[in-house]
């Protein structure tokens, strides 16, 4: 009697010393595309390039139809979305800006991120977190304190220049600290796809890791010009430009690696436990325009490099089975800067004061957010420069921002004309005036990236 009552013992010990479901930590897997639109994948209305992953993730779990990136080009979306902070903040408010490192194009302006600048990385490294960050950093060259493994990654293996990420054939990529030779491409050779590279060891992540809560960020270079592929599948015969196929291409590529990972979090008996959020660094690349056939910015005006929807508007899909209903929608406001706080959410820890985020992981579970007239901030440094608002209803661009006089504001009613057809800055003088007071206090003075100061980007076109 005494044993049994020893054995039940055992067990009751050892049965609360397990973890549960409810007990782990969550995993937390962000996937995104580069120059990806809007409409671009097919639970977004796309109707010829086929994405069966990425709408399966939409069915499975929770699609947003008003999600912002953080800038309407890599760098300083990259930077919002590690940071919390929106690019009246962030360090990196541009691909490129006064001072820095000296970039591929042989001129100064590359910024990297600095020791004092916290990362979403750094936060879930600190709480326990194995973090690995596969495919284009953009956020700090060799040789600073930008790179991924002094930003909270424990492992990394990518890009780390953002424009050398423009061939999908390089000859050399980096793994850590560690620059890695890919003799299959030297010479000109197109041997080594990089990016079948980065599905590889992302799933060999996943497999080395399935014992402890990780953190993989995987922003893959797809579908980002140069469009190359090592063939244009599905798309090979139709009658569209040789860029138009390579580019459906490459995106149902993409969308293939997304089923590989789905299937591997199956394998491992991880699905249940991790997030999968997919989303696109910025608006579609201007040449979508240039095919037409797939109408990448749906009803959007504008494209990559735009204060307008079409530039920074994004597809977001966020799936977890155990947490998230599956096939809901919501209209929920939000963008970059929200990310930090909401994966810190997910991980139960807490995120650094002053950021401009607010965790959407209430909406997540099913609970009702209102963010009401919060207003969401840009500001962007290439061609004359512009910097833009979202505010309840309203969107609020304002161009030139480079010269003495810039350009009058623009004021849309965003919610009756998504593609920002009419200006209605005439017949809401009190909108005008509460954006003059919200532009005001969204900017603090940077030493890189300041109003007067032209920085078209020479290092990532």
């Amino acid at each position: 009697m005494k044993n049994l009552a020893l054995l039940f013992f055992s067990l009751f010990v050892i049965s609360s010393c397990s973890p549960t479901p409810e007990s782990t930590k969550p995993n937390i897997i962000f996937i995104m595309a580069d120059d990806m639109g809007y409409s671009d994948a097919g639970c977004y209305g796309q109707t010829v390039i086929q994405t069966p992953h990425i709408d399966r993730l939409a069915s499975e779990g929770m699609r947003f139809t008003q999600v912002y990136s953080g800038s309407s080009v890599c760098a300083p979306a990259r930077s919002v979305l590690m940071t919390g902070l929106h690019t009246g903040h962030t360090r990196v408010r541009g691909n490129s800006g006064i001072g820095g490192v000296v970039g591929l194009a042989g001129v100064e302006g590359r910024i990297p991120l600095e020791k004092e600048d916290v990362t979403i990385a750094e936060l879930l490294q600190d709480a326990g977190y194995v973090t690995c960050m596969v495919g284009k950093w953009g956020l700090g060259d060799p040789g600073t304190p930008g790179v991924p493994n002094k930003k909270g990654f424990d492992e990394f293996y990518g890009f780390l220049n953002q424009r050398r990420a423009h061939t999908y054939y390089p000859e050399y990529i980096w793994k850590d600290s560690i620059r890695i030779d890919l003799p299959g491409n030297s010479g000109g050779e197109k041997k080594t796809y990089t990016h079948e590279l980065f599905a590889d060891y992302a799933l060999d992540f996943i497999g080395r890791n399935q014992e402890e809560p990780f953190f993989l960020y995987l922003p893959f270079c797809i579908p980002h010009d140069k469009y190359e592929a090592p063939d244009q599948g599905i798309y090979a015969d139709r009658e569209w430009s040789e860029d138009a196929k390579t580019y459906a291409a490459m995106i149902t590529r993409m969308d293939h690696t997304i089923g590989g990972i789905m299937e591997a979090l199956k394998k491992y008996d991880l699905d249940d436990n991790t997030y999968v959020f997919f989303t696109s660094d910025n608006g579609v690349a201007s040449t979508s325009n240039e095919w037409g056939v797939f109408n990448s910015g749906g009803s959007l005006r504008g494209v990559k490099r735009d204060p307008y929807e079409g530039g920074i508007r994004v597809p977001m899909v966020v799936r977890n089975p155990q947490r998230i209903k599956p096939g809901g929608t919501s209209d929920l406001v939000w963008y970059f800067a929200d990310m930090m706080p909401t994966l810190a959410d997910i991980a139960n820890i807490s995120v650094p004061e002053k950021i401009d985020g607010v965790s959407v992981l209430p909406t997540l579970l099913g609970e009702v957010q209102d963010f009401g007239k919060r207003p969401l901030y840009w500001e962007f440094y290439e061609m004359e420069g512009w910097r833009a608002l979202r505010f309840g209803e309203w969107k609020v661009v304002q161009h030139n921002m480079h010269h003495p006089v810039p350009q009058p504001i623009e004021i849309y009613n965003i919610r009756q004309d998504i593609g920002e057809t009419t200006d209605l800055a005439q017949d809401h003088p009190e909108i005008v005036a509460m954006a003059e007071q919200l532009f005001k206090k969204a900017h603090t003075p940077s030493a890189n990236f300041k109003w007067g100061h032209r920085m078209d980007s020479l290092l990532d076109k």
